[in-house]
């Protein structure tokens, strides 16, 4: 008897254990899931490649972020997580739980970092841009050419100046140089096929490749939104009466590090091959980036009679269909005469 005794009290104390771990735990899940991550600032987690998720938690407590390591590693195991985090940056802002940050590691959800590029740039102006984020890694050389760099994102015959669409990309820390232009890239050949697609009639331009170039000249001569489709109605008036279009931009483009900033006589009357005073149609490549809008706007121009226009000064364009009338235009906004 008093075995049995001995026996069914065991028993009930290893019950009474079991009760008070079931307790603890649930309290300490309660706590996991509950009660924010002791910062009253953001911060950031790295989570290396191959980390243990031990590892993860034994560096939120040496920067003062959960009191009981073992406690989330446990919870993490019950829960199935532990061996599923993935690598990355992880954002922490005031009010994040530790089971918050836990399930972000689990489903990737990892800083993101932005990069703008912007309508007008030149190639080399782009790579630099990029060269120069904290969070993109480097893998071009230095003395990399231009068709070596369109090769390495699978571009190799096709000259790199305006192949890349200018908009906002998000990405990780880390991603490559390489990547960032292959998204630009692509998302730059999705939107001109789109365009080229749904082109209006007419158009004297062949091909989605000379709609880019003609949509380079645009973004560079366009001050405002509004404008686009009416310099587009220009230059395709003019391409279709075989006028040379006599743009500026192009001209300083093809001067490359000979132009100083100030644009003369002699330059417009310097031949190029992207001299369009000098030479007939477009020329041979993009000469920036042209962004969605002045695509869609050279390959779906305004109609009218103008073939000439010239700047205010302020952004916008005094638009005419005679030389006559452009001339007393020029002599009132470029000459100061007045009038």
């Amino acid at each position: 008897m008093t075995r049995r005794r001995g026996t069914i009290a065991a028993g009930v104390m290893l019950l009474a254990l079991s009760v008070l771990a079931a307790l603890a735990f649930a309290l300490a899940v309660e706590r996991i899931e509950g009660t924010p991550l002791e910062t009253d600032e953001s911060a950031v987690i790295e989570v290396p490649a191959g980390s243990s998720f031990a590892a993860v938690a034994g560096q939120l407590s040496d920067r003062g972020l959960i009191d009981h390591p073992w406690l989330l590693r446990l919870y993490a195991r019950w829960n199935g997580m532990a061996n599923r985090i993935q690598a990355g940056e992880y954002a922490i802002e005031p009010g994040t739980t530790a089971a918050d940050l836990v399930r972000r590691m689990v489903n990737g959800e990892v800083v993101q970092y932005s990069l703008t590029l912007i309508e007008g740039w030149r190639f080399d102006e782009l790579l630099a841009a990029v060269h120069a984020h904290p969070a993109v890694r480097r893998t071009l050389e230095a003395d990399a050419t231009e068709s070596q760099i369109m090769a390495a994102i699978d571009r190799g015959s096709i000259p790199a100046e305006g192949r890349f669409l200018p908009e906002t990309y998000h990405f990780p820390r880390g991603i490559s140089d390489i990547d960032i232009l292959r998204r630009a890239n692509r998302a730059l050949e999705a939107t001109l096929d789109d365009a080229w697609q749904n082109r209006a009639d007419g158009l004297p331009i062949e091909s989605a490749d000379e709609a880019l170039i003609l949509a380079s000249i645009i973004e560079k001569e366009t001050g405002l939104a509004e404008e686009r489709r009416r310099i587009a109605g220009v230059f395709s008036r003019r391409l279709e009466r075989g006028m040379r279009l006599q743009t500026d931009p192009t001209v300083i483009y093809g001067l490359g590090e000979a132009f100083d900033g100030d644009l003369r006589r002699i330059h417009l009357r310097t031949d190029t091959p992207y001299n369009t005073y000098t030479r007939h149609g477009l020329p041979p490549t993009p000469i920036a980036l042209p962004g969605a809008a002045a695509i869609r706007a050279a390959v779906d121009p305004a109609e009218g009679d103008s073939l000439y226009f010239v700047s205010r000064g302020d952004g916008s364009h005094v638009f005419s269909a005679t030389l006559d009338e452009h001339n007393a235009a020029v002599r009132r906004y470029q000459l100061g005469q007045g009038g």
